[in-house]
């Protein structure tokens, strides 16, 4: 598909879980996805396993997809102690792994970090007691660092943020109550409410909510692909984001306004 004069178009999904079964299988559904999109997007768990096969199955059957191609690992991906290994080839098969960095595509930044679990709100865990929630505590706050330092890089005038982990309870409304301090934190809100974004896509919570917002308003997508398959049957089961291209000379009154904002969201929170 031709590029939009007026938009830029993200196909956006999470969760496919490739396994060594899976070759041959989503050359197709990706090329789908780069087919309606300027770039394609990954949110996490894009192995079962996290091992060098399943990596380079993925790798495979994205060869068909020649649109940028940007992702963030998920904790399957972590699975078999070798996410180096999986990122490692991804990105010699050009995709841009991010890990607390940004990329720019057509003008729009994207930060991206894995994120953890912990929590939200009133629930989230402390960093009291036993050394190992200490540890764990420690995990939480370096990732919501890792996404404060991406987004900190950003200087275009449109931000999305790219996730595994939710930022927000309420895109993980669906999932039994019990699992919800795993499934991710308010931890990874904070950088969000002091730098603005567009839009924040995560994965990971398979029978969570497609759609919430963040405190300061910001959209926040589930776009784990067996949530997408469940809930919108009839449609491919990625996200399609459009935002509007930057014409020349808007550059400056929407970094105005995003300053603004960035304000008012650091004073409401």
């Amino acid at each position: 598909m031709s590029q939009s004069p007026s938009t830029v178009r993200f196909a956006v999904v999470g969760d496919i879980h490739v396994t060594k079964d899976s070759a041959g299988t989503l050359r197709g559904f990706f090329a789908q996805a780069a087919d309606t999109a300027d770039a394609l997007l990954l949110c996490g768990d894009l192995t079962d396993y996290g091992t060098a096969e399943e990596a380079h199955v993925l790798a495979d059957e994205l060869s068909a997809v020649k649109v940028p191609v940007v992702a963030v690992l998920g904790n399957h991906d972590y699975e078999s102690g070798t996410p180096e290994v999986v990122a490692e080839t991804l990105k010699k098969a050009g995709v841009r792994v991010l890990d607390g960095e940004a990329c720019e595509i057509q003008g729009v930044g994207i930060a991206g970090a894995k994120g953890f679990c912990g929590g939200f709100g009133r629930g989230s865990l402390g960093a009291w007691g036993e050394p190992v929630i200490k540890m764990f505590v420690q995990e939480a706050l370096h990732e919501a660092m890792k996404l404060e330092a991406a987004l900190a890089k950003l200087r275009t005038p449109r931000r999305i943020a790219l996730l595994h982990y939710a930022p927000i309870c309420g895109t993980v409304e669906g999932e039994p109550a019990d699992i919800f301090p795993f499934l991710g934190s308010s931890r990874l809100e904070e950088p969000l409410l002091r730098y603005p974004v567009d839009a924040v896509f995560h994965g990971h919570a398979h029978r969570g909510t497609l759609e919430g917002r963040t405190i300061n308003g910001v959209p926040v997508y589930n776009v784990a692909r067996p949530l997408l398959l469940r809930k919108r049957p009839d449609q491919p089961p990625f996200h399609l984001f459009e935002l509007p291209r930057e014409q020349p000379g808007t550059e400056t009154l929407v970094g105005t306004v995003s300053a603004s904002a960035a304000a008012a969201a650091h004073g409401h929170h």
